[in-house]
């Protein structure tokens, strides 16, 4: 197991999550394995209170599920299941979202789409910061669904977000390299700021179906 990381800057339940958040998103914790609070506690340093309400966090974003019989165990993302379940889900709410912005023309939206894409430019760069890649792109998607103010889909996205995310680093590898995530991303930006509806709408479209061809 690899070296604990420093103290906490934060509280020690956020701190740990982040943390196994993490782990998990990069395969260090491999789907299967078993979580144990006292072995967590004991290698990160703390009570095991904190490790279990992170535990319970984790259960509830779908990254760890608890059975009877082996306690709380990683979650496996299949291909199976982002073709099936959060592809899907994502076409319906970002395709709404992307003609929505689009025929708004929010420009300070599309500012802050632009901040974040010369950071996701940054972050694929040498040396590739592959977490800051994808929490960019994380970002860069909700922050368009935020702006349609829809609640409901808003919540929904939020609800599976964690599992988007730890597929978009599980396949970070299979890009043609990280420029072309920036590249798509930019191309995103582009179908936005031209008003078609249309145009923004597919664009996102073909975005989210790359994940259909792993």
């Amino acid at each position: 197991m690899a070296a604990p990381p420093t103290s906490p800057p934060e509280s020690r339940r956020d701190w740990i999550l982040r943390n196994l958040r993490e782990r998990i998103a990069h395969g260090e914790l491999a789907a299967g394995e078993r979580l144990v609070e006292r072995d967590i506690s004991v290698h990160y340093g703390i009570s095991r209170g904190p490790v279990r309400e992170a535990i319970m966090v984790l259960e509830q974003e779908g990254l760890v599920v608890t059975h009877s019989y082996r306690g709380a165990v990683v979650a496996e993302i299949t291909q199976k299941e982002i073709e099936e379940i959060l592809v899907p889900i994502r076409l319906v709410i970002e395709k709404a979202a992307f003609r929505d912005a689009a025929e708004a023309g929010d420009e300070e939206l599309f500012e802050a789409l632009d901040a974040l894409v010369r950071q996701m430019e940054s972050a694929a760069a040498e040396p590739l910061d592959a977490k800051a890649l994808a929490d960019l792109d994380v970002a860069f998607h909700e922050a368009v669904i935020a702006a349609a103010g829809q609640t409901q889909s808003l919540r929904i996205w939020r609800t599976i977000q964690p599992r988007v995310r730890a597929y978009f680093l599980r396949d970070a590898p299979h890009h043609e390299s990280p420029g072309a995530v920036v590249d798509q991303h930019r191309a995103l930006l582009d179908a936005l700021r031209s008003g078609d509806a249309a145009r923004a709408g597919g664009e996102i479209a073909e975005h989210i179906g790359i994940y259909l061809g792993r």
